[in-house]
């Protein structure tokens, strides 16, 4: 098992859980931030950081094509370790539907 980042961290992009990772295994693209599911350690710390509760385990229905974006991504976007500021706007989208086809990007964020 392995958590991973999914849909709910668009355009949120809450970076608490990258302060509680003990192997600074996120990774940040423009608009969200991923999970390398080989770095992580399934310590699960990370989960209940989260305000949008967009980390959730690989264990869960439903989450392949979320796996996939976090393994493909966590390869091409700069590792973060240092907790930035949200999107001045998160709260606006938090809980947002359909947010993947309107705000997903594989362009790199700034990482640290």
């Amino acid at each position: 098992m392995t958590y991973i980042v999914t849909d709910n961290c668009i355009r949120c992009k809450y970076m608490d859980c990258v302060e509680v990772c003990p192997v600074d295994c996120f990774y940040e693209g423009e608009t969200m931030l991923v999970i390398h599911p080989d770095e992580c350690i399934d310590c699960g710390v990370c989960e209940p950081e989260c305000p949008a509760e967009a980390i959730k385990p690989d264990t869960e229905d439903g989450l392949e094509d979320w796996l996939k974006i976090n393994t493909e991504m966590a390869e091409k976007w700069p590792n973060v370790t240092t907790k930035r500021e949200c999107f001045p706007d998160a709260e606006e989208y938090d809980g947002k539907a359909d947010k993947y086809k309107e705000f997903y990007t594989e362009a790199p964020g700034e990482g640290d």
